[in-house]
C-alpha cells in the first residue's frame, strides 16, 4: 500500500515491493483470521519454499533464504540509530547555532518544506535513497531545533519533557504491541489510516480558517482543553503508525527482504517518531501554560 503523504506511506513492505501488504485478501487453505498468511510461494519473491528443504512432514513455515543480502533485526536497528542521530544531531546544531529570532523562525520553515519534498520523493521511489532518507533527516532536525528552542524559551524544560513523553508513549506501543495485545490486521490498518486522513483533512481546514481570520486563537489547535484534545488524538494515530511499522519490520524480515530495505524501515520509523514527539512538545505547553 503506497500513498503520497509520507506521514501515511508505508511502503516499505508492500505489495509494490512482493510481500507483505494491508491490501492482501486472505488465500485458500491460510487462516482466514490473518490477512498477512498469503501464499508466500506464489506471491512473495523472498519467501523460500519450505518443501525444498525444511521440516516436511511437520509443515515447517517458510525460511528466508540465508543469505547476508536479506534484512536483520541489526540492520533496522543501525540504520533507524543512524537516521535518528541525525535529526538529533541537526536539532542540536540549530538549538545551539540559530538564536530565537524571525530569521531562524524563516530558516526552520524552509527546512520543514525541504525535509518534506525529500520525503515525498522517497515515498514516490521505489528504491530506497540512504542520501534523500538521510537529507530528510537532517533538515527535519533543523527545523526541530528551532521549533523546540521557541517552545523552551516559553516553556522552560519543555522539549525535555516532550523526549521523555515520545519515549514513554514508543515503549509502550513496543511493549503492547510485543505482547500480542494489538493485533495488526488488514481491517485495523484500513479503520486506522482512515481516521488517519480524516484527521489530517480537518486540520488543513483548521489550518484554513485560522489563516483567513474565520477561527481565532488557532481553532481546533490552540492551547486550550481543545488543543490539549486534539494532541492525544495525534497522539494516539502516531501510536497507530508505530504498530504499523512494527509489522512491516517484522514481515520483512520473515519474507527476507533485501537488505536495503531497513532504509524504509528507519525512515518509517523516523517519521512516525518525530510526528510524536511535535504533537507530545505541543501537549506539554498546553499542559504547562495552564498551570
Amino acid at each position: 500500500m503506497r500513498s503520497s503523504n509520507p506521514v501515511f506511506s508505508r511502503r516499505g513492505f508492500s505489495r509494490d515491493n512482493g510481500y507483505a501488504g494491508f491490501n492482501t485478501a486472505p488465500q485458500a487453505g491460510y487462516a482466514q483470521g490473518n490477512p498477512y498468511a498469503q501464499n508466500p510461494y506464489a506471491q512473495n519473491p523472498y519467501a523460500q519454499n519450505p518443501y525444498a528443504q525444511g521440516d516436511v512432514q511437520h509443515g515447517a513455515p517458510p525460511q528466508a533464504p540465508a543469505t547476508t543480502d536479506r534484512m536483520t533485526m541489526d540492520d533496522v536497528v543501525v540504520r533507524s540509530a543512524l537516521t535518528l542521530g541525525t535529526v538529533a544531531v541537526g536539532a542540536v546544531l540549530a538549538w545551539a547555532l540559530l538564536p530565537v529570532s524571525g530569521t531562524s523562525y524563516g530558516l526552520a520553515v524552509g527546512a520543514a518544506l525541504i525535509a518534506f519534498v525529500l520525503a515525498m520523493v522517497q515515498s514516490f521511489k521505489r528504491t530506497p535513497s540512504p542520501a534523500l532518507i538521510l537529507g530528510y533527516a537532517a533538515f527535519e532536525g533543523v527545523f526541530l531545533g528551532v521549533f523546540s528552542e521557541m517552545f523552551n524559551s516559553r516553556w522552560s524544560g519543555a522539549p525535555f519533557q516532550a523526549v521523555l513523553g515520545t519515549m514513554a508513549v514508543s515503549g509502550a506501543t513496543l511493549l503492547v504491541y510485543k505482547a500480542g495485545w494489538i493485533r495488526v490486521t488488514a481491517r485495523y490498518a484500513r479503520i486506522g489510516i482512515a481516521i488517519a486522513i480524516a484527521f489530517m483533512v480537518v486540520m488543513a481546514i483548521n489550518l484554513l480558517l485560522v489563516a483567513f481570520g474565520v477561527a481565532e486563537d488557532g481553532g481546533l489547535r490552540s492551547f486550550g482543553p481543545l488543543g490539549a484534545l486534539v494532541g492525544i488524538i495525534a497522539i494516539l494515530l502516531g501510536a497507530f503508525f508505530l504498530t504499523l511499522d512494527f509489522k512491516q519490520i517484522e514481515d520483512g524480515i520473515a519474507y527476507g527482504a533485501p537488505r536495503n530495505e531497513s532504509w524504509l524501515a528507519a525512515f518509517g520509523l523516523t517519521m512516525t517518531l518525530v510526528w510524536i514527539y511535535v504533537e507530545m512538545l505541543r501537549l506539554v505547553a498546553i499542559f504547562s501554560s495552564n498551570d
